[in-house]
């Protein structure tokens, strides 16, 4: 089941540094974090590293309170962190920057106003001026794009546009009605997926402004697509089956740089073979990650692989039993990639005819993503202290270079998260995170909330979590575990759970709680469990196996999972991981216990909460839960967000999220202090 973990995107801020004038020297006052300091936090992407490897591009999102937006710009870092400059501004954002090839420009998409309206790629001369509009795509959305090594042609990803536009001056009309014919018809943010709807790759010469389909390809999506060096070929992914919505079966492709050529498929494994592809340097190979096959979809933990531009497929590190992603080949030939490990996430050489990787950061943290040219590596790193920022790779260690956040982190009083581990009913080892308020005592246990993460696909990692943070200073313990289904741990790990949800899961979370009780930190009396998406799934479970919570938010959560069948985006695993419905009804009866039990074992007071346009995990399965706990005359309240998908985007909904939490957990564990 598979919903993702939305905190990432909520949990990353800092606040201003100030100076307190003491006696005789300057000492730093610290303070509490509070919630007012959720809207002061910068959220740092990229990088994207310049051809000669001296400049990295990379985008800082902002909230605003008072449009209630956020706002996302283009910023450059020197290499050297001897210069870092803002490049766009205006309410209009800017992202997917990327340098060309030549050194010359910098490109991006933004919708600001301009000769075409909607999203097009702007162009800046890196010897100044104002930035131009390059692109004038007006029937079809640019979900992406790549510059030629040539600097000449841009590769571009399109899809039709979801809705008309708009002509100015005339009455709105009625939106036509939606015909469907495809097996796999909704999408949470995307909406009902028409039948046309289809990612596909053009040419645009940028000298003449033309745009060419590049394949004779139709109705198959084309994505991920990366010139070779040599500027001979395009590699891209794409699923070729009779009916692609049924099957995780994308392969590698390569075609020539021409309109209409016939593209070659290089792989055949009959499950997913995708990820962001690399070229290696002498434009002979490309590598990639294989997932595993249909019926483990929502389980599955890429490996690397790598195939020749003849079809001869490798496996690099074949003894890696962790998911990767991200590959990049280094100028001397080597391959590198980001490997998702136990709490943590770090860049690593694999073996192209071995069986091992080396780790190139050993450091305790989070690599989300990562760029090299020239042999200068640059990586966004975050830990459990330090909000995600841009830093050098070098020989083994960070060298930062941007600084986004640090007067916040400086004014703040920040807590260590510690990493604990413990046996599950049946003697698994499951790992797991614990923060304990930052005047916490030994031997005095405090409330704690068992934060559940969503995939279950994920895991906690030792990253910035602004909820762990502002929990520590509320004076509760906030305890996440990576049970079983999460990624970290390896396959079998992973796939544990197929087809037999909230049983192992259940278990692994109950004995984290078990070691954070025995550990003399969590009050046995005073504990409340949460999650989203499969983080609120899990909670319906957890509620529905003890008593011991005094109370439990759902969101985004479903427990009954038979209502689901065809109205979530996850059809393909409802067939082939635990089949249709009519053909095992019991099955799906017996993993919705939380609902067609619920009077026999759920008596906790419950919080329920989604969006009206979640198509993930679809609002029903909060009010379905809501309904029966009101039927039954027990405590529970439904909070609904309208107009937003999984995951929220209006930043007064995040913070009215934030707060509804904190009055429900301090309602039932701290009587005292709440109002």
């Amino acid at each position: 089941m598979r919903r993702t973990n939305l905190l990432p995107l909520l949990s990353l801020g800092l606040s201003f540094a100030f100076l307190q004038p003491a006696v005789l020297t300057a000492q730093t006052s610290k303070r509490d974090i509070t919630l007012d300091d959720f809207s002061k936090f910068d959220r740092v992407g990229g990088p994207t590293v310049s051809p000669d490897g001296e400049w990295i591009l990379y985008s800082v999102t902002q909230t605003d309170m008072k449009e209630d937006k956020t706002h996302s710009h283009i910023w450059m870092v020197k290499w050297d962190g001897s210069a870092d400059l803002q490049l766009t501004f205006g309410d209009e954002g800017a992202g997917d920057a990327k340098f060309s090839p030549d050194g010359k420009y910098i490109s991006f998409l933004s919708s600001r106003p301009g000769p075409a309206k909607g999203n097009q790629i702007w162009l800046m001369d890196r010897r100044g001026g104002e930035a131009q509009q390059l692109t004038a795509i007006t029937k079809q959305d640019i979900a992406g794009y790549e510059w030629s090594p040539d600097s000449k042609t841009l590769l571009l990803t399109l899809k039709p546009k979801n809705e008309p536009e708009k002509e100015e001056g005339k009455p709105e009309k009625a939106p036509a009605p939606i015909v469907i014919d495809r097996y796999h018809f909704k999408e949470d943010r995307h909406g009902y997926i028409r039948d046309n709807e289809w990612s596909e790759l053009y040419l645009y010469d940028i000298a003449s402004k033309k745009l060419e389909k590049l394949t004779t390809d139709k109705n198959v999506d084309e994505e991920n697509a990366q010139w070779s060096p040599d500027g001979k070929l395009i590699a891209y992914v794409s699923n070729h089956d009779k009916d692609p919505d049924r099957s995780n079966n994308t392969d590698v492709f390569v075609v020539e740089p021409k309109a209409r050529s016939v593209s070659r498929k290089l792989t055949t494994w009959d499950g997913p073979d995708d990820g962001s592809l690399a070229w290696s340097p002498d434009s002979q190979s490309i590598a990639y990650t294989q997932g595993a096959p249909l019926k483990l979809l929502e389980y599955s933990q890429a490996k690397p692989a790598v195939v020749t531009i003849n079809g001869v497929v490798s496996y690099p590190a074949s003894e890696l039993d962790r998911a990767v992603r991200s590959p990049i080949f280094m100028p001397d030939g080597k391959l590198e990639y980001l490997v998702n490990d136990d709490r943590n996430q770090y860049p690593a050489e694999v073996e192209l005819r071995g069986t091992s990787d080396k780790k190139l950061l050993d450091k305790m943290g989070t690599v989300m993503t990562w760029d090299s040219e020239k042999g200068h590596t640059a990586v966004l790193f975050s830990d459990d202290e330090s909000p995600e920022n841009i830093y050098a790779l070098e020989n083994g260690s960070l060298r930062k270079l941007t600084h986004h956040n640090d007067k916040v982190v400086a004014e703040l009083n920040l807590v260590p998260t510690e990493g604990i581990e413990f046996k599950s009913q049946d003697g698994t080892d499951v790992h797991g995170l614990l923060t304990k308020p930052a005047n916490f005592k030994a031997g005095s246990p405090v409330p704690m909330i068992l934060f559940i993460h969503g995939g279950p696909n994920g895991q906690d990692e030792h990253s910035f979590n602004f909820l762990r943070q502002w929990l520590a200073a509320k004076g509760f313990a906030e305890l996440n575990v990576n049970y079983r289904g999460g990624s970290g741990r390896g396959q079998d790990y992973s796939k544990a759970i197929a087809g037999n949800w909230g049983h192992f899961e259940v278990q692994d979370l109950m004995a984290g709680v078990d070691k954070a009780v025995n550990m003399g930190v969590a009050d046995p009396n005073k504990l409340c469990v949460t999650g989203w998406s499969y983080g609120g799934i899990l909670t319906d479970y957890m509620v529905a196996s003890t008593d011991r919570f005094k109370c439990g938010i759902s969101g985004a959560g479903v427990a009954n999972t038979l209502a689901f069948y065809g109205v979530d985006q996850y059809i393909l695993q409802y067939d082939n991981e635990i089949g249709p419905p009519w053909k095992d009804l019991q099955t799906y009866i017996k993993i919705s216990y939380p609902f067609y039990e619920i009077d026999k074992r759920v008596h906790t007071p419950m919080l329920f909460m989604g969006g009206t346009s979640d198509m993930n995990v679809p609002l029903i399965g909060g009010e379905q839960m809501y309904q029966a706990l009101k039927s039954l005359g027990r405590p529970t309240e439904l909070v609904v967000y309208p107009n937003q998908f999984h995951g929220f985007t209006r930043p007064s909904y995040i913070k009215d999220r934030y707060e509804r939490w904190m009055a429900w957990w301090t309602k039932y564990l701290k009587p005292q202090d709440a109002k």
